[in-house]
């Protein structure tokens, strides 16, 4: 038995599974402190359902927190950078891509040390442990306590990293430490930005990761709590502790693999319909196609493997404007109940004109009735059009594709949608999120950068798909469970030594379940 809990900024969804059954399912509105909306939604669920609490195996959780303390730039520590890769990388200094507003909210604090690799692993300058310490008692006279460590290709020597974070660990006991080789992939920038946005997030994770301990100790649950990831798995509730930005995006992952568990379709468009945006997104082989560009998370640029999606200011509670007409961008959001027409409030949203064409069941169809049939139907072709573009941006060919329809606000889609070969609205689709975070694997992905002069390409393969393996072990996974569902390799022509960099995603059971 599991629980599956996804927050949303219109709602927090929550299901209870019976191994693939779904048992019970909830939605509550997503409240401004989201722990509550979490806590408001089990106590929901489990009386609900009469689950009895003790035979629950584990209790997954997609959440919004961490996104949104970057985006609403509260809540994030002051951080140092230490980066390692003098004399190299002068010219581009840690958070020189940041917005300022960003930047001034952590601190703005960087050192460059020597040290850091060349692509085959060979040193661009040999560490110096004594300039490592004097820059640590520096931090510690500065009263930073998190600190993000980068060097130059870490990710295929992290040497330099943890020998510079064992010296700062010794001067500064209480600091809480990243590095950068354990969070992003290859590019530098983008994988330090990411590393000082994990570092300014880490007090925030314990506080919330103690927060939701506590919120299923309130309620005696004692199974285990997993974190959902941005690449569809789960991370277990200390590993998600020191890697909060592997959230980020998780939301409409967790939509993408539940439209695919609920429909059976392993290849096809997700469109996920909430109460303010609509996301749409490619499954290939039943995990979200992963974005090819850098993602901008609050305005700063890194390298995550996240969904490629695209979401649309479309949802069930968009505010209809009818001069000029316009559906959203701007929601009611988890206001909805107060304030949509059919609610007896006085926004027009699109729920609004679904009910009063007579295409869905919400609410007080007679608070509505007085809507004129002919601007229902233009509404519904902007809405149509809206979805039509969202999909054909998403295609990479002309080829009809299965399209999956789910989320609360999937009501707003009523006609065929273009380029389509079926659309399927699967059952128990308004909460297809939640059943996501309850199925997940856990998961664990490298991106290295191997020397084939050194080693066969077999020997690369095979140490990649180990450490990728060995990640997923580290997050929760089961060992004997893991396998291998993506390998990508990418020969680099313009680098010597017969260079190649290979990307391997290994996914897992969950252990002990």
């Amino acid at each position: 038995m599991r629980i599956g809990i996804d927050v949303g900024g219109t709602n927090t969804d929550a299901v209870l599974m019976d191994g693939k059954t779904v048992v019970s399912s909830t939605k509550t509105p997503t409240t401004s402190n989201v722990s509550d909306g979490i806590v408001s939604a089990l106590k929901n669920l489990v009386a609900e359902s009469g689950v009895d609490v003790t035979t629950l195996d584990g209790v997954m959780i997609g959440t919004t927190h961490f996104t949104n303390a970057v985006v609403e730039r509260r809540r994030l520590q002051p951080t140092a950078c230490i980066r390692l890769g003098l004399p190299a990388t002068v010219c581009l200094p840690p958070m020189v891509d940041w917005p300022d507003d960003l930047r001034e909210v952590v601190g703005g604090h960087y050192y460059l040390a020597h040290g850091g690799h060349e692509f085959d692993g060979r040193e661009i300058s040999a560490f110096d442990p004594a300039e490592i310490h004097g820059i640590a008692e520096e931090i510690g006279k500065k009263g930073v306590k998190a600190i993000a460590i980068s060097s130059v290709f870490s990710p295929v020597n992290a040497e330099f990293e943890q020998r510079a974070a064992e010296i700062v660990q010794e001067v500064l006991p209480d600091a809480s430490i990243t590095l950068s080789s354990t969070i992003g992939r290859i590019g530098l920038l983008e994988r330090e930005n990411a590393a000082i946005m994990n570092a300014c997030l880490r007090e925030l994770a314990n506080r919330t990761v103690g927060g939701f301990k506590a919120a299923l100790a309130e309620l005696n649950i004692t199974a285990p709590f997993y974190i959902s990831q941005n690449d569809g798995t789960l991370m277990n509730a200390d590993f998600a502790t020191d890697h909060p930005v592997l959230t980020f995006a998780s939301g409409p992952t967790n939509s993408m693999r539940g439209a695919a568990f609920l429909s059976g379709l392993r290849d096809a468009i997700v469109i996920d319909v909430g109460g303010t945006t609509t996301d749409v997104g490619v499954l290939q082989n039943g995990f979200p196609r992963v974005a090819a560009l850098a993602v901008s998370i609050g305005g700063v640029r890194t390298n995550f493997r996240m969904p490629d999606t695209l979401s649309v200011g479309l949802g069930g509670g968009s505010i209809v404007q009818t001069d000029p007409l316009q559906v959203g961008p701007q929601s009611v959001g988890y206001e909805i109940t107060s304030q949509a027409l059919v609610f007896g409030g006085d926004v027009l949203t699109a729920t609004d004109l679904v009910v009063a064409g007579g295409k869905a069941d919400v609410g007080d169809a007679a608070k509505v009735a007085h809507i004129d049939a002919g601007f229902v139907a233009t509404v519904e072709d902007r809405i149509e059009e809206m979805v039509n573009i969202a999909v054909d941006r998403m295609k990479t060919s002309a080829a009809l594709v299965p399209v999956i329809i789910v989320g609360g606000g999937s009501i707003l889609i009523q006609r065929p949608v273009a380029g389509a070969s079926e659309i399927v609205k699967p059952g128990h689709y308004a909460v297809a999120n939640a059943i996501g975070a309850a199925i997940a694997q856990i998961g664990g992905e490298t991106d290295r950068i191997f020397s084939l002069a050194e080693m066969t390409r077999e020997q690369a393969l095979e140490a990649a798909k180990q450490e990728a393996a060995d990640r997923a072990t580290a997050a929760g996974a089961d060992a004997g469970s893991i396998e291998i569902v993506e390998v990508e390799e990418v020969p680099l022509a313009y680098l010597p030594g017969n260079a190649t960099r290979i990307m391997v995603k290994a996914v897992g059971d969950l252990a002990g379940i």
